[in-house]
Parts: C-alpha cells; sequence; structure tokens
C-alpha cells in the first residue's frame, strides 16, 4: 500500500470516489466533493501539524490555513491521485511557517496592552472534563518535547492507523528507522508522563 493509499484510508477503507475523482470534482466546481476530502484526510493533516507546533489549537488553526491554501492551490497538483502526500506537505510548510512566525513574534514581544493571550477553547464543565484536559495538557507537553520527526511517528502511527512503510515514504526515513523512533518515543513519553503524574500528587501529597 503507497502512502496516499495509508493517509486516505485512516482507520478504515474508504468507499465511494477515489482521491484523483474528488479533486476533479473540486477542480469543476464541486463543493461536496472538496467537504468529503476533509473528511478523509483530516485526522492525518491534525497528526502532522501537532507534530511540528506541539498544541492542539494551534495544530487546529494550522489545518483551517492549510485547508485553505489546498484550495487555492489545487490546480498546481499535477498528479490527483497522490492528493494525500501533497496535502501533507502543504500542512507541514503551513505549520512550519506558523512556528517561524511563533519564534519571531517572541523574540520581537508585542507591547505589554497588547492582548496576545489564547483563549480557551474549551467550555467549562464537569471535573471529568477537567480532568482529560488536565491529561491532555500532559500528554502535549511531552509530545513538545519530542523531536519533530520522532512525534511525527507516534501521531502517525498510534493516532491515525499509519503503517511504518507510509510514515518512512512521508518522512524520508526507512521502515527500520520508523519502528526505533516508535520505540524510543513511547518509552520517553511514558517516563516523562510517570514523572509529571509523580510531581504533581507528590507535590498533592506535601501540601
Amino acid at each position: 500500500m503507497t502512502m496516499d493509499e495509508q493517509a486516505g484510508r485512516g482507520r478504515g477503507p474508504e468507499s465511494g470516489p477515489d482521491d484523483a475523482a474528488l479533486v476533479d470534482r473540486v477542480r469543476a466546481g464541486d463543493a461536496r466533493a472538496f467537504e468529503e476530502l476533509i473528511r478523509r484526510h483530516a485526522g492525518a493533516a491534525y497528526a502532522v501539524a501537532l507534530a511540528v507546533v506541539g498544541t492542539a489549537a494551534e495544530a487546529e488553526d494550522v489545518c483551517q490555513d492549510a485547508w485553505l491554501r489546498a484550495l487555492e492551490r489545487l490546480d498546481s497538483l499535477r498528479e490527483p491521485a497522490r492528493f494525500a502526500a501533497w496535502l501533507l506537505q502543504v500542512v507541514r510548510n503551513t505549520a512550519r511557517n506558523r512556528l517561524e512566525f511563533r519564534r519571531r513574534r517572541e523574540a520581537d514581544p508585542l507591547p505589554p496592552d497588547h492582548d496576545v493571550r489564547v483563549a480557551d477553547r474549551a467550555q467549562p464543565g464537569p471535573w471529568g472534563e477537567l480532568a482529560q484536559r488536565d491529561l491532555r495538557s500532559r500528554l502535549e507537553g511531552a509530545l513538545a518535547r519530542l523531536d519533530e520527526v520522532p512525534r511525527q511517528v507516534v501521531l502517525l502511527y498510534d493516532l491515525e492507523g499509519w503503517s511504518h512503510r507510509a510514515i518512512g515514504d512521508l518522512l524520508g526515513i526507512s521502515e527500520v528507522m520508523s519502528r526505533q523512533h516508535l520505540f524510543q518515543a513511547r518509552r520517553r513519553l511514558r517516563k516523562w508522563l510517570a514523572q509529571a503524574a509523580e510531581e504533581e500528587f507528590g507535590d498533592g501529597d506535601r501540601s
């Protein structure tokens, strides 16, 4: 199975027209065809964006920007059958541009009276939701400590169900290297999450 087939497949086989047919329909003005492409590839796009920028909120923003850019540049896609690989490259470039913008902004901060805070998208909820957000925050923090390549391997393999062959094709590494990245990344994540939990509960015991 090629990387494009793997990316389009997600967690289960797709029914209906293939990506190439959908691209042709989008070019002809079919908005529903573009919605179907989004449905098929949203998960993989989010995983790639999250691997680069490191936070859920920014990853969502990156995906929105990337989908718009993909639509605007769709006529430049020479091989519609390779839409998945092309899209994920658009996502990666968009995410890296956003990361570079963030770094420049941090190096040259805005005036103190300028509101640069990111609003919390989660609405207040019961304690269960609060605990889930706390766990997600710790996981995002641990993922952010990984280098970009192993972070992408973890997200694409564990979250999106990609094969090591497909991941290797996307990242330009061998299947063996993909497996090695996954093994090392999982081990580090377990260690960091355990340390974070120990520090949190340890502080609570001493209070």
